[in-house]
């Protein structure tokens, strides 16, 4: 409790930690190649909150406040800005990159998505379940099982090939 006599409130303590945790990111000087950019300030962001994985769940649910905190937010948008993107396209590309590396980290925090410590015997539990009901999942789950290569660097080349791909400014409604 006295803990309390420094700050107001839990919530006031969760956003403290979610500052000091964003103002860990080791932020890389920008280049002249924005897609180098984004990926360097989202794998600095990853590998971050993969130290400090009791954190993930408050910076998922907690807003930062602190200039420190949001210097790596600045960041990726700013490398994402280096691309051509600006205003709404600017804003989806910002909260795609920012969602990728939150929900990796998120998942490595879950660990395996299973009862069983063995993931085979997962996978085996998966793909028994409705192989006819369910056969890409069944045929999937013994490659996650398996897999234990660089989910984060190539789910990250998806998502910023797609951006790099995609045409500018983004088809929109608005």
């Amino acid at each position: 409790m006295t803990l309390y006599n420094y700050v107001d409130s839990r919530e006031a303590l969760e956003e403290l930690v979610v500052d000091a945790v964003s103002a860990l990111v080791e932020i890389p000087e920008p280049t002249d190649d924005w897609v180098a950019d984004t990926r360097a300030v989202a794998t600095a962001l990853w590998r971050t909150f993969r130290a400090h994985p009791a954190a993930i769940p408050l910076v998922l649910t907690r807003r930062t406040s602190s200039r420190a905190s949001l210097a790596p937010a600045e960041a990726l948008a700013a490398a994402l800005a280096r691309g051509g993107l600006d205003g709404v396209d600017l804003f989806v590309a910002f909260r795609t990159v920012s969602a990728f590396v939150m929900g990796i980290a998120q998942a490595e925090l879950a660990g395996r998505l299973s009862r069983e410590g063995d993931a085979n015997s997962a996978a085996q539990r998966v793909a028994a379940l409705a192989p006819d009901a369910l056969p890409t999942l069944s045929k999937l789950a013994p490659v996650g099982a398996a897999f234990t290569g660089q989910e984060f660097e190539r789910g990250l080349t998806v998502v910023l090939n797609g951006l790099v791909h995609t045409p500018r400014p983004f088809a929109s409604s608005d």
